[in-house]
């Protein structure tokens, strides 16, 4: 393969030029000089884009997998993401696209862009939905069964309206969220990034330690290694696990604006292995020690986990740092997914718009008008989704999983620019099937959930 940095280049030259170009694209990067991102800050970055809400919900995944095919499936997970990449980024280098939607338009034209396009929307405002939720779960609390579990902020200062969700979310939108969405360069997020990656650390390390404190005085039991299977609800049950572990893998979304970042431009499957190892291992010990610590309590969103008394030293101390230290995490993790979700959007309505209606308009107002717009939508929406795990399955088995295995594999069935080979068409069938059937299967199952209670 050629080096094709300078292709891309003089490509963006042109797309800035023209007045139709998605606003944030020419921003990005542009043609008289760009932002250069290091190896590390570009890991970082990937790796913050990787680790999200979706951990929160894994050792729930385990309860209904158990932990030997819990791991086993984040591992194939794993793989299959890799794999999906590679072919993106090759696609992509030969056909000399610099997003993904381009990739997406080569090789299906206008319409394969458009559903690409809304598969984003649908995903990255998902995502970060659930993000709100979780934080709102950890500062103000949550029902779960007619259960209600404390937040940080009713534990400390007792029930008030100042501490309800509604109002703590609308200050952490408006003072957090907002501002760090306003950054233009997804490189200008690499400090962040690094901090949201150590808080991510800081976590695991306390579930671990807590985890191995019970473990000595003998407070946990033995976890099970296989699915409990009473009956055939139980078997469709096991399918809702898969778009949660999707969720997991996908960052397809922003992959491209970090390599078009990157220093050398040739380190960006380097840059994608380091951040799926990365990402697997802090996923599987979070399963693992999550779910040993719980076991069949452990909760959709295992942070709720952490309002009752640990039976350990400080146990109120350490569950505060514990939630409080994802909850910020999420916060630094908001701003990467969003800007892919913004890059998007204003690249879809610019694509909509003709030359004397949106585009008549100046650059800074568009920024900053879809910027605000889509914030307000995301804490709205937090504001009426009950759980995450919902929301989680719904993205996972739809857009998520299109926009991470289905479209990779589509593009090198469809091989636009004539370079796969017989493997690579016949790994993408395997995997198109695999999503879709297993997906279908858990959009059954979570439906049937819902609408008569057959599941758990």
């Amino acid at each position: 393969m050629y080096d094709n940095t300078s292709e891309q280049q003089k490509q963006l030259t042109i797309l800035v030029i023209d007045e139709q170009t998605p606003l944030l694209l020419s921003e990005t990067k542009t043609a008289g000089g760009h932002p250069e991102a290091s190896f590390t800050g570009s890991v970082f970055n990937l790796s913050t884009t990787i680790i999200g809400a979706g951990i929160m919900a894994l050792p729930a995944t385990m309860k209904v997998l158990g932990l030997a095919l819990g791991v086993a499936a984040i591992v194939v997970l794993a793989l299959l993401a890799e794999y999906s990449l590679e072919v993106l980024m090759r696609f992509s280098k030969v056909g000399n696209a610099v997003t993904y939607s381009q990739v997406m338009e080569y090789a299906f034209g206008r319409v394969g862009r458009r559903l690409f396009q809304i598969c984003i929307f649908v995903n990255n405002f998902g995502i970060l939905v659930v993000y709100m939720i979780i934080i709102g779960d950890v500062l103000s609390g949550t029902w779960r069964s007619e259960i209600h579990h404390f937040g940080v902020l009713e534990g400390w200062f007792g029930e008030h309206w100042w501490t309800m969700r509604t109002f703590v979310l609308l200050m952490t939108t408006l003072f957090v969220l907002a501002p760090l969405a306003f950054f233009k360069h997804i490189d200008s997020l690499r400090y962040t990034s690094a901090i949201a990656v150590a808080l991510a650390f800081v976590f695991l390390v306390i579930l671990v330690g807590i985890t191995f404190m019970k473990l000595f005085n003998g407070s946990i039991t033995s976890p099970r290694l296989l699915p409990n299977i009473r009956d055939m609800n139980s078997i469709w049950n096991l399918f809702t696990a898969v778009p949660i572990l999707v969720n997991g893998f996908v960052c397809h979304s922003n992959v491209h604006t970090i390599n078009m970042e990157l220093e050398d431009s040739s380190q960006i499957q380097p840059v994608v292995r380091a951040s799926l190892v990365l990402s697997s291992i802090i996923y599987i010990l979070t399963a693992i020690f999550g779910f040993l610590l719980f076991g069949e309590s452990t909760l959709d969103d295992v942070l709720a986990n952490f309002d009752i008394d640990l039976g350990i030293p400080y146990s109120s101390v350490l569950n505060d740092v514990v939630r409080i230290s994802y909850a910020f995490h999420l916060m630094l993790v908001f701003p990467v997914i969003f800007f892919s979700l913004r890059f998007n959007f204003d690249e879809f309505i610019s694509a909509s718009s003709s030359s004397k209606s949106l585009n008549v308009l100046s650059s800074k107002f568009r920024f900053v008008s879809v910027t605000i717009g889509l914030v307000a939508l995301v804490y709205i929406a937090a504001n009426f989704m009950p759980s995450i795990w919902y929301a989680l399955q719904f993205t996972g088995a739809t857009a998520t999983v299109c926009i991470g295995f289905v479209f990779p594999a589509a593009i090198s069935i469809r091989d636009p620019h004539g370079i796969a080979s017989n493997k690579d068409k016949i790994l993408s069938i395997v995997m198109i099937v695999l999503a879709v059937f297993s997906n279908i299967l858990a959009i059954y199952s979570n439906a049937a959930s819902l609408l008569y209670g057959i599941s758990e």
